[in-house]
């Protein structure tokens, strides 16, 4: 019998792992977050259209793509997986370091983040998740506003914080700046993912 998930309270991975497969969470800093249950079919479309063009470009790179439910376990120093307090489920992200990729998922930051915000998820994507990478180093971290079709872009510093963003619309070419001679190429007017 499933147990019930508590909402509020202090929790580590070691809890997480207990509850109900079929229910999805992060944690941040211990404190849980319920994901939507299941995302939009316009969100769907954009994770498979990067994905497409992401992996591919990835042979032989050492770099290796996933899409959420993955988890990436963020330890704030060297503590076992039991005790790690931030566990989150980035929509796409690539990690070029072998050595924090294991049965369970990720342990440390991925070099590259895609979320992609719903009106759901905004708030917690831009301000919560963003200072949280920022934090633990994700090099590149993109938002991606799937209806006002916008792509903000973080990028990590020599001083090991986020500059100011790059915004643009989804149109032409988006350079990766943490994978070299990647580009996200956005489907032009006539082939636009459709709401």
């Amino acid at each position: 019998m499933p147990r019930a998930v508590p909402k509020t309270g202090s929790f580590n991975y070691g809890d997480y792992c207990l509850w109900p497969e079929d229910e999805r969470w992060e944690l941040i800093d211990g404190e849980a977050f319920a994901m939507a249950p299941a995302p939009t079919r316009l969100h769907q479309e954009f994770v498979v259209e990067l994905v497409a063009q992401i992996h591919p470009k990835l042979a032989g790179s050492g770099c290796r793509v996933y899409v959420a439910p993955f988890d990436v376990r963020l330890p704030k120093n060297d503590e076992a997986d039991a005790r790690v307090e931030t566990v989150v489920q980035p929509d796409v992200a690539v990690i070029c370091d072998s050595h924090k990729l294991d049965a369970k998922g990720c342990r440390g930051a991925p070099d590259w983040i895609v979320e992609i915000l719903s009106s759901s998820s905004a708030v917690h994507d831009q301000v919560r998740k963003r200072a949280l990478y920022e934090r633990h180093g994700v090099r590149e971290y993109w938002l991606l506003h799937p209806i006002d079709r916008v792509l903000t872009i973080y990028r990590l510093g020599a001083d090991g914080a986020y500059g100011k963003p790059d915004v643009q619309g989804l149109e032409g070419q988006t350079p990766v700046g943490v994978i070299d001679g990647l580009e996200i190429c956005w489907p032009d007017t006539s082939r636009r993912i459709r709401t």
